[in-house]
């Protein structure tokens, strides 16, 4: 098999595949095919050329696709043959991929985790886990709940809303602007900035310059004026970074959990609003609400592909000749329903997470349970307050937008009973006297405080009762429910 050649498939009145090739050329990773269908597109690829496929990105630039789920495992496992620093890439020395390519957001070598291997990954990367593992987590979920119920509320009047536009596409980038110290930068040119940078459109490099201006600025502030947040962890780290690697860097966390997180709150919407199966597994109490979010992972991930990787030297990937300097496309979607590893595409994978929806290997996302804490407790707090969603269109009717990384869900119309707004400070509850569904995720709720005794039936304290045998009320064997919500209240108010 020779490397994958610039010229189209013969199939679409293209010349023909060029010699040494199979009966198919490569195919288009962009355009109306891959936009309207791309699973459909990985499963003609799979047929034709097996578990690595030839494809063409952007200006018919020439990559493999890998389709396998073991050879994405393989490639992403192994770095000393497929390494992650783009700058390897042939096409960006003889000119086919330039810098003004619409992929340049993704593909441009900067000083960041993501494109260096051994050493200098370790250092940076560290610095990066390091100041993952300091965020807190029960402030997130607090920052999480109280953004959600925001949201909620300005629409909650309407008995209508787009759940993409007004919640999926909001809710991640309040809670990363958050983490990484910039609330007051969250609006609504942030976000459609962070969702056009990746996409390969004509504005994606002016979309990524907006984002990375904003990110300067944080980085300016916090060397000035040091805060208790993921940028000033950065910036302290004993690795050292520089401040053009605290931006980068802030720039990749910041971008990968926004975008994945979006798309995964809309699929999981999605899921629990269209497909029965998924709502009855929820209703009859066959799976949590962490274990719907696992299960779209398998089914719908929030990145369909990632570019990407660069091959060290001439070698071997599922059958097919690898030259020097080829680029590779880790195929997430493709190898999530690879037949070798999921003979039943509708089958539950319930407690396996061997799916890749969030890459593998040294480069596997190490904010993952950043993005299933936002999606898992932004979508229950979403269904407590909206109980009675319905999906206001059929189904056929949803539209989507594909790129080559992602496949978004345009809009997700819905309708519900009018409800009035709550404290954005507290819990998110159900409305008053309104049934909760059996599907939706419920959390303990509180007792009534237990009634005092008539006064001539109050037992009488022991009068010389040990210390050590005094139980508190709270404590006593049948107040353990009590016990519980008393514990919730505690961990909600942070104690």
């Amino acid at each position: 098999m020779t490397t994958p050649s610039s010229r189209p498939s013969g199939t679409d009145g293209h010349p023909a595949p060029p010699p040494g090739c199979p009966a198919h050329g490569p195919r288009r990773l962009y355009g109306p095919e891959a936009e309207s269908d791309p699973m459909g597109l990985y499963e003609k690829l799979r047929a034709e050329h097996g578990s690595v496929a030839p494809v063409l990105l952007q200006g018919d630039v020439p990559a493999w696709l890998v389709l396998g789920h073991g050879e994405n495992l393989h490639m992403t496992r192994t770095p000393s043959q497929f390494s992650r620093d783009s700058r390897r890439w042939r096409a960006q020395h003889d000119g086919t991929a330039p810098p003004g390519h619409p992929l340049a957001p993704v593909f441009t070598w900067q000083p960041i985790c993501v494109f260096a291997d051994g050493a200098e990954h370790e250092r940076l990367r560290g610095a990066v886990t390091d100041s993952i593992a300091r965020i807190d987590h029960r402030g997130v979920r607090r920052h999480i709940n109280r953004y959600s119920n925001r949201l909620v509320n300005e629409f909650c009047q309407d008995g209508r809303a787009d759940l993409v536009s007004r919640f999926a596409e909001h809710l991640p980038m309040m809670v990363m602007a958050q983490i990484l110290g910039m609330p007051e930068e969250y609006d609504e040119r942030l976000v459609q900035a962070a969702r056009d940078m990746i996409k390969g459109t004509g504005t994606a490099n002016e979309s990524n310059e907006y984002v990375m201006t904003v990110l300067r600025r944080l980085v300016a502030r916090r060397r000035e004026t040091p805060e208790e947040d993921f940028a000033t962890w950065l910036t302290e780290h004993p690795a050292g970074l520089t401040d053009d690697e605290v931006g980068q860097h802030l720039r990749l966390v910041l971008i990968a959990a926004y975008e994945t997180t979006a798309n995964l709150i809309a699929n999981v919407l999605r899921m629990v609003l269209t497909d029965p199966r998924f709502r009855a597994r929820l209703s009859g109490g066959h799976m949590t609400l962490p274990e719907a979010v696992e299960q779209t992972l398998w089914d719908e991930p929030p990145f369909t592909t990632i570019l990407g990787r660069w091959a060290v030297g001439d070698t071997e990937l599922g059958g097919k000749r690898i030259k020097a300097g080829d680029a590779l496309i880790v195929g997430i979607a493709a190898a999530n329903a690879d037949p070798v590893v999921r003979p039943d595409p509708t089958a539950s994978m319930r407690g396996n997470r061997s799916h890749l929806a969030f890459s593998g290997g040294p480069h596997e996302c190490p904010g993952q349970d950043i993005g299933r804490a936002i999606a898992d407790t932004g979508i229950d707090a979403l269904l407590l307050r909206l109980p009675d969603l319905q999906l206001a269109v059929a189904e056929h009717e949803l539209r989507y937008s594909a790129a080559l990384m992602s496949r978004q869900l345009v809009e997700l119309p819905v309708t519900f009973a009018p409800r009035p707004p709550q404290d954005v400070t507290g819990p998110p509850n159900a409305t008053p006297g309104a049934r909760r569904p059996q599907w939706q995720v419920d959390s303990p709720g509180p007792l009534p405080e237990p009634r005092p005794l008539p006064r001539e039936r109050q037992p009488e304290a022991p009068r010389e009762a040990p210390a050590a045998v005094a139980v508190p009320p709270e404590q006593a064997p049948g107040n353990a429910p009590r016990r519980a919500w008393r514990t919730v209240i505690r961990w909600w108010r942070g104690h």
